[in-house]
């Protein structure tokens, strides 16, 4: 066997304890210090209004000037006069004398109401009213036509253009009611008008009426009756208005 020779004088490697160096300890202190400040920091955000943190917010500086405040003017109270109460005294009413009742004449007979006459208002236009032969305005239709024409003037006799006339009412058992406007019929005159009723004349006692309307379609003038005729020499009313002066 070999022979071994074993030194008791130093321990073993795994036994030794382990010391902290300068540097060891240094950075266990920057460790500590970071913890502590960050817990501090955390402190603040957590609680800024805490005595931990030395700005709060919403501190009101002492050495700043004072908020200005705006202030609405105020109207003084308007002063009312108070009148003074005057203290008067009611006289005492003297005694009156009583009149004897007078007589009150009155009559049998009632009296009688006098009536008011009340004018009736004037149309602004009058009309005139003729019967002729057709052929004077158709001579190319002989005796088959018949119809109404006529003329518009002012109270100096001058034509009146674009007036509107209204012819309304019944003509062979049919209805009429048509317009038209003067100086489209120059044949009867520079304001010349003509409504055309048939091809056949008949007779008829006023169940048509003619009249003028102004641009709102209120009348002018009273309404116009005329007659119709089966006569040849009677085919054409003719109707002429004038303005009244």
């Amino acid at each position: 066997m070999s022979n071994f020779n074993y030194s008791y004088d130093d321990e073993p490697a795994g036994n030794q304890k382990a010391r902290l160096e300068l540097w060891d300890m240094l950075s266990i202190l920057m460790l500590l210090v970071t913890v502590c400040l960050v817990a501090y920091f955390a402190a603040v955000f957590l609680f800024p209004n805490s005595a931990l943190n030395p700005f709060p917010p919403n501190q009101v500086d002492p050495f700043a000037p004072p908020t200005p405040t705006i202030t609405a003017i105020q109207l003084e109270p308007t002063w009312t006069v108070t009148p003074p109460v005057l203290v008067t005294d009611t006289p005492t009413l003297l005694p009156t004398f009583t009149l004897e009742p007078s007589p009150t004449l009155f009559s049998l007979v009632p009296p009688t109401d006098t009536p008011t006459v009340t004018p009736t208002p004037k149309a602004p236009f009058s009309a005139t009213v003729t019967y002729i032969d057709s052929t004077i305005i158709h001579p190319e239709a002989a005796c088959n036509w018949q119809g109404v024409g006529g003329t518009i003037v002012d109270a100096n006799n001058a034509d009146m253009l674009r007036m509107t006339i209204r012819l309304v009412g019944f003509y062979n058992s049919k209805t009429k009611n048509e317009l038209t406007v003067s100086s489209i019929a120059p044949a009867y005159g520079k304001s010349g008008y003509e409504f055309f009723l048939g091809s056949v004349p008949i007779s008829s006692k006023k169940e048509l009426y003619i009249q003028i309307l102004d641009q709102a379609g209120l009348p002018l003038s009273d309404n116009i009756y005329i007659d119709t005729f089966n006569d040849c020499s009677k085919n054409l009313v003719l109707v002429r208005f004038k303005k009244n002066p």
